[in-house]
């Protein structure tokens, strides 16, 4: 069953050919060049311009001269062969004939996701090889993969967020129609297929809409990429559509299961209807038989966006909870530099708060970002929100890289990873997580085409490390982020989970995701009435979270003094740290265990 999103930008196939279409208002005069062959491209109003070309056909190179000298990629491409310099490729989207065709998704609280990047999940770095790891994640107990951003960057080499055409998944990971077959071999193995976007800027390196369409910018509005997309002003409706369109060919062309939408708090947008609310209407709108996904990282906790009837959500599906992240890491590493200062102080109650009703900060004043951040969420389902240990971010965006596993103990790793995945929010492991990867992952990106700015990133790099007390003398330490070995480096290792203790890790991740589809699953898919949290002493936590269908409880013990607790009727224990000790019914806890209770509605 072919898949074809259509849509008014890019090169289209036709039953005459192929329509090329794009928005140029700011140029004077755009020439076509296909296959060595120029036509003008004649104004169709309202700073659209199109033709369609009789002798184009799927596979054909494509690139638009505006003026006399500069040639550009469609930034609507669906494929760049060439990189983000050169030409664009005509694609046939209905070429792939797609083998799962009764695929309608997974529920949410189903879900488990594991968060790759596409060019460090394995040796070989491509879409082909990751799908030889499917069968694997879906044994382990995962439900939905999300890739991190693969819309075409500069080189080969990068995280993602640098990509300049959104629309083209990069060259270095394989083609199209490869994607499509990892997304079609992913759902006859029961798992959903997420993609990371990103909707907030450009990359600084082969974006050439300000050539053209200086409207898709904004002064009015700036972010710490300088001027902010424009989806608010003159001309915002093309843009926006855009970025919707986006959205929209994702999850058909691609028969995807969801999105996770970049940083949407660098999205600034003043108009009536914003961006967020008009991108969740026109999915929901198109894909009604369908469970689709949409998440955010949204640094402003802003609740609205979550809101549900009925257990269904308005608009997002969850957010990415950073404040649970957030506590748990000063509690883990004794760390309170950066954005770690809002949480350090009283990690233990703000970590209650955080699991207990999804925000830690709802209003409260931030130290670090010298304002007030967030909204109530205590409302909201735990569903609402993606909880995690580790993301690229929190690993790539430590000076080396390093993952808690080389940081932590393995005593307090353990009660933290047990709580993440039996926690009623939706968990997610970052790549290598689940059996303790020995190898790091750092931030690397390939500028080569531009040696000015592979100078400025890495140097910018060592200068924002210098701040640190640990690098403060010693910024020389932070690997070069241009160089091919700090790439190389991030490369996870899969024989790894062989062996020991990186084996023992695995079977542990296994065994509580064996615990999470029994037990807690079931309590998700009834109404949630309510969270709440207490300090026993200063350094133990008790959250409880009760559904319709039961009462979910962790007690977590950080301190010296041994917390004691007492199994009520009809309660289970579901996980226990190994040294915690229960004696009829009660359960006593020393330093650094807990325990995981189930008990009826």
């Amino acid at each position: 069953m072919p898949r074809v999103h259509a849509m008014p930008f890019g090169a289209q196939i036709v039953d005459d050919g192929v329509r090329f279409a794009l928005w140029a208002p700011t140029a004077k005069h755009v020439t076509l060049v296909v296959d060595g062959r120029e036509t003008d491209l004649p104004d169709a109003g309202d700073g659209w311009r199109e033709v369609t070309v009789r002798e184009a056909k799927a596979g054909s190179r494509y690139q638009y001269r505006i003026g006399k000298d500069l040639t550009v990629p469609d930034p609507a491409s669906r494929f760049q062969p060439d990189d983000v310099h050169g030409a664009s490729m005509v694609v046939d989207p209905a070429a792939y004939k797609w083998t799962v065709p009764g695929w309608h998704g997974r529920p949410w609280e189903k879900a488990v996701i594991y968060e790759v990047h596409v060019g460090t999940a394995t040796p070989e770095g491509t879409y082909a090889s990751l799908e030889k790891r499917l069968p694997e994640l879906a044994d382990l107990g995962v439900t939905a993969i999300e890739l991190m951003p693969i819309g075409d960057f500069p080189g080969k080499r990068n995280w993602g967020y640098d990509g300049v055409l959104i629309y083209a998944p990069d060259a270095a990971y394989g083609t199209p129609d490869e994607l499509k077959h990892f997304v079609d071999t992913a759902h006859k193995h029961g798992l959903m297929v997420l993609l990371d976007v990103v909707y907030n800027h450009f990359g600084p390196s082969g974006n050439y809409l300000h050539a053209f369409a200086k409207k898709f910018f904004t002064e009015r509005h700036h972010t710490p990429w300088g001027a902010a997309i424009n989806v608010d002003g003159e001309g915002a409706e093309i843009v926006r559509d855009f970025f919707v369109h986006n959205a929209l060919y994702w999850l058909d062309e691609y028969n995807l299961d969801g999105l996770r939408l970049d940083a949407v708090h660098a999205i600034l947008d003043d108009s009536e209807r914003h961006l967020l609310d008009e991108l969740a209407r026109r999915v929901r709108e198109a894909f009604p038989g369908r469970d689709i996904h949409l998440i955010l990282e949204n640094e402003a906790n802003e609740a609205r966006w979550l809101e549900r009837t009925n257990g269904k959500p308005h608009f997002h599906t969850a957010q990415w909870a950073d404040d649970i992240h957030n506590c748990w890491h000063p509690l883990l590493t004794g760390e309170d530099e950066g954005y770690y200062e809002d949480f350090a102080d009283s990690p233990v109650e703000k970590l209650g708060r955080a699991l207990a009703e999804g925000f830690c900060y709802q209003g409260e004043q931030s130290r670090h970002l010298g304002k007030k951040r967030g909204e109530a969420s205590g409302h909201l389902p735990p569903q609402a929100f993606v909880a995690f240990l580790q993301n690229h971010d929190q690993v790539g965006n430590r000076a080396l890289g390093e993952r808690l596993a080389h940081i932590v103990p393995a005593e307090k790793l353990k009660l933290a990873r047990a709580a993440l995945l039996l926690g009623p929010q939706i968990p997610m492991l970052f790549m290598g997580e689940d059996w303790d990867a020995s190898t790091p992952f750092q931030f690397f990106v390939d500028f080569s085409d531009d040696k000015g700015l592979s100078k400025a990133v890495r140097e910018g790099r060592r200068a924002e490390f210098k701040k640190f007390k640990a690098f403060k003398d010693h910024e020389d330490r932070v690997p070069d982020p241009t160089d091919p070995k700090t790439f190389e480096r991030s490369r996870i290792d899969w024989d790894e989970v062989h062996r020991k203790p990186h084996a023992t890790s695995r079977a542990e991740t296994k065994d509580l995701l064996r615990i999470r589809a029994e037990e807690i699953v079931p309590l998700l898919k009834t109404r949630f009435r309510g969270g709440s949290y207490g300090v026993p002493h200063d350094m133990a936590l008790a959250v409880e979270w009760l559904f319709d269908g039961g009462r979910l409880r962790l007690l977590a013990n950080f301190g010296d003094d041994v917390l004691e607790a007492e199994l009520a009727p009809g309660e289970r224990l579901l996980w226990r740290s190994t040294d915690s000790v229960v004696a009829g019914t009660s359960v006593h806890l020393p330093r650094w265990t807990g325990t995981i209770i189930k008990g009826g509605a």
